[in-house]
């Protein structure tokens, strides 16, 4: 198993980005797949990007195609959401996810880390 770190979120205008992070403990985080998922308030928390485990399938749910970016680098054992041009219904606690020899898309999931707030004002 290997435990989750979020970080990088913040209070921003909109239009501006941001880059969150998730750190993942272990010696085998690229045999996993991993999610980042929100969850706004009042909300059910929903997909946002992920990546197999091989890295070769990356989705992105309809409403942050084209502004956010998810990435990995396995030799720092940390995912990536690059989120650029934001808008104020991004605003969410953002979370990572990790499922070993997982395929990505919306799950399932079997580690989450704490999350991080984003909020962006207009």
């Amino acid at each position: 198993q290997v435990q989750l770190v979020e970080s990088g979120g913040g209070s921003v205008q909109a239009g501006d980005s941001l880059r969150l992070s998730c750190a993942a403990s272990g010696r085998t985080f690229s045999t996993y797949a991993m999610g980042w998922f929100r969850q706004a308030p009042g909300k059910e928390r929903e997909f946002v990007a992920s990546f197999s485990w091989r890295g070769g399938t990356i989705y992105y749910a309809d409403s942050v195609k084209g502004r956010f970016t998810i990435s990995r680098d396995d030799a720092k054992n940390t995912a990536y959401l690059q989120m650029n041009s934001l808008k104020p219904e991004d605003t969410a606690v953002y979370y990572c996810a990790a499922r070993r020899f997982g395929m990505g898309g919306a799950g399932p999931y079997d580690q989450w880390g704490q999350g991080t707030q984003v909020t962006v004002s207009s």
